[in-house]
């Protein structure tokens, strides 16, 4: 029997899962820990996390998987890597941690990124980086030279957060095309390291990893690794990808045209395309995919948007009222016609929106009615202002040639909602494929690419099925594109 083992190191927790690599299905999964993990805030506008914590609860996720199932670890043939984007690790010679990672919700480096645009150049920064430098990892590693200049003397190599637990669990510093992508370090005129950013910055190059192809034997489990997790030494560890590219993966989101959506706390639509092109006001970000090659280009196009499921969650904890929990407001909501009688609602309540050119304008409610609006015209408004809000980043990616033919979705957060699944398929035209996977199985099929044990890509999605699909409704498809128009009016007004 051939296994693989995925981990998802994101900043709440980690998750792992034993999959079958010859059947698909996942065997066993674990979360660590069960509460999120803590993010240290010693300033405003800082985020910053503990390495060590990350690998700690790497360990605890694997006894889990462990104590859950029974296997032999000389079954588990790959091991693969998912993590939280952006972050930024520091080691010294000895692969010592230099300070707590920096990691993707900090926004202490936001100035430097923007003078570095300034500096270098807009449009330049657009044609060859496909974004601006913003308050990426390099300009990250730019506010340590800037501020710590003796940890920044010690750097011996600059990593992101999966690139750490790769060097723990193989004592080699490796990271990827679509890492550096991330960390807006990489050139894609020329598909290398965008060596223009670091001069600009007066980073040496050496400071940054050895960079290996995403799908490939990076290194093998080590002997005092392989004694921490109780797996088997040698094992390869083959496949790394940031959280939301792996996300992609792990919906078999790999062609052109394809379309990985997640509604959580935040909204993210990512599409893969295989045209390097950029949005002039760089409203949306360009990294490169996990399967991007020189021969076969593959581009992820990542529109976020900030105030997606945090919207619905401060409904039910403010206005709901007790015991209504999120079934019984998606079905409160359903009784309320399609464009909830005239009432609107702006969800950008959860920071500058970056589909808003880094506006921000909060969440509003227009249009409010108090002889006609009752609680369950709030309940739909919001959702469709959500669904609202995503197909207005969408139509920034129709307009830098990203076609829209395949949505993949998780089974999960505001897709289990039947009115969002039916708003959002409906406004967008595509029909909407709802699967029961998530990053840590994504990680783990990824590993079985990057070991060989599957002929191709494809191959690597035995056992994904859909476990529903939503068509676009094409009797109210005329009503929705009505909510839409009027929602925008409101949205142009309030901007």
């Amino acid at each position: 029997m051939a296994l693989l083992m995925g981990y998802d190191v994101g900043s709440s927790s980690v998750k792992a899962t034993l999959m079958d690599a010859g059947t698909g299905k996942a065997l066993a999964s674990a979360t660590s820990p069960e509460t999120e993990l803590e993010i240290i805030a010693k300033q405003a506008d800082w985020a910053e996390q503990h390495p060590a914590t990350w690998w700690e609860h790497v360990k605890l996720a694997t006894q889990k998987i462990k104590a859950s199932a029974k296997f032999d670890v000389s079954d588990v043939k790959a091991i693969g890597i998912s993590y939280q984007m952006h972050g930024l690790v520091l080691v010294d010679k000895n692969k010592q941690v230099l300070r707590p990672s920096i990691i993707w919700c900090d926004s202490r480096a936001v100035q430097i990124g923007q003078k570095a645009a300034k500096d270098i150049g807009a449009k330049k920064c657009l044609k060859r980086l496909l974004n601006l430098p913003g308050n990426f990892t390099a300009s990250k590693l730019k506010w340590v030279q800037d501020n710590e200049p003796k940890v920044y003397a010690k750097i011996h190599k600059m990593m992101l957060p999966g690139d750490f637990i790769a060097m723990k669990m193989t004592d080699q510093i490796r990271t990827t095309p679509s890492g550096l992508s991330e960390g807006i370090m990489w050139d894609f005129t020329k598909d290398r390291l965008a060596d223009f950013v670091l001069d600009n910055y007066g980073i040496s190059s050496d400071l940054v990893a050895e960079t290996v192809p995403t799908f490939s034997v990076q290194g093998e489990l080590t002997r005092a690794a392989a004694a921490e997790l109780g797996l088997a030494a040698g094992t390869p560890v083959s496949y790394r990808g940031g959280d939301q590219p792996n996300n992609a993966l792990s919906l078999s989101v790999l062609k052109p045209g394809e379309v990985a959506v997640t509604a959580g706390t935040s909204g993210v639509v990512y599409g893969v395309t295989d045209r390097n092109n950029y949005d002039p006001k760089s409203r949306v970000n360009i990294f490169v995919h996990v399967n991007h090659t020189a021969k076969k280009p593959r581009y992820g196009v990542l529109l976020c948007l900030n105030g997606t499921g945090i919207l619905n969650s401060w409904l039910k904890h403010n206005v709901a009222g007790e015991g209504l929990d999120y079934p019984q407001m998606n079905d409160l909501a359903a009784t309320v016609p399609v464009g909830s009688d005239g009432l609107v609602i702006l969800p950008y309540g959860n920071g500058a929106e970056r589909t808003l050119e880094n506006r921000n304008i909060g969440a509003s409610v227009h249009g409010w009615n108090f002889n006609i609006h009752k609680k369950a015209h709030l309940l739909r408004a919001a959702q469709e202002g959500i669904v609202f809000a995503l197909n207005h980043g969408l139509e920034i990616m129709r307009d830098m040639g990203t076609k829209l033919k395949t949505v993949k979705a998780g089974n999960a957060n505001m897709f289990l909602s039947p009115l969002f699944a039916e708003a959002f398929a409906t406004i967008t035209g595509a029909t909407v494929e709802l699967y029961s996977t998530d990053g840590s199985q994504g990680a783990a099929r990824g590993a079985g690419i990057g070991a060989g044990l599957y002929r191709g890509p494809q191959d690597a999605f035995v056992g994904l099925e859909p476990v529903r699909k939503v068509e676009p409704n094409k009797k109210l498809k005329k009503a929705y594109q009505g909510a839409y128009e009027n929602w925008q009016t409101v949205l142009e007004r309030q901007r």
